[in-house]
């Protein structure tokens, strides 16, 4: 027997993608800068097409980079949608002047165990800090929660965006998301449960990386913080 004094709770689930690697930014940064990205490693999207649920609604970010990896993953066997939303609030952050810097030469620059560009309240010099980031991530997370409420939804995005995802997850807890590896093209899952009296997120699963058995395909993963600043 149903209890009718219990509230109904939607369930919307998130499959969050970052696109493909990046290997022609000539070691620089490049934050907004529309560079393509590598999809040429057919085993990684045939493992990451078998994953992500079917019947979800798609979208993306602006660039050209996560068009390209939705376009490998529906490539890969994934049933091709009948449209992907373009959302240009879920793009990497601005970095502003800092975009076309040498990476490893500017992480060198910054203080010892910095986990991203800047603290999270510096904006870069013509650009975004990663509040801001955040703020027009969760603006739009928060906007689809309801216009999608209830089903699967797919968004190919980039590695600060989904950070930025992850940190609304932890109840706005944003430098702490930041701690968080998001390697290319791997799968973060968040779990957004609503009813009349309360929402709360759960972290399913975060940094998935269904190719990972076969050492082959490691190459998912690129250098980025304190990697890189060990590399100098």
């Amino acid at each position: 027997m149903s209890d009718s004094s219990k509230p109904d709770v939607v369930t919307t689930r998130w499959w969050w993608v970052r696109h493909a690697p990046v290997r022609n930014d000539g070691g620089n940064i490049y934050g907004q800068s529309d560079l393509a990205c590598d999809t040429s490693d057919t085993y990684v999207f045939n493992a990451v097409a078998k994953v992500l649920p079917r019947k979800a609604v798609w979208y993306s970010s602006n660039l050209m980079r996560t068009h390209q990896t939705a376009e490998a993953i529906w490539e890969a066997g994934y049933p091709r949608p009948a449209s992907m939303t373009w959302e240009a609030d879920l793009a990497e952050q601005n970095l502003g002047r800092w975009q076309g810097m040498n990476r490893a030469q500017f992480i060198a620059s910054r203080p010892v165990g910095a986990s991203w560009f800047a603290d999270i309240n510096e904006p870069a010099p013509g650009g975004e800090s990663f509040m801001d980031l955040y703020n027009r991530t969760r603006r739009t997370v928060e906007r689809i929660n309801g216009e999608a409420a209830g089903q699967d939804v797919i968004a190919v995005a980039h590695g600060g965006t989904i950070k930025a995802a992850i940190g609304l997850a932890l109840d706005g807890q944003v430098e702490r998301a930041l701690s968080f590896d998001i390697d290319n093209v791997s799968i973060t899952r968040l779990d957004y449960f609503a009813s009349p009296e309360r929402s709360v997120w759960r972290l399913p699963m975060v940094n998935q990386q269904p190719w990972i058995a076969d050492d082959a395909h490691a190459e998912m993963h690129q250098l980025a913080g304190p990697e890189v600043k060990k590399l100098a």
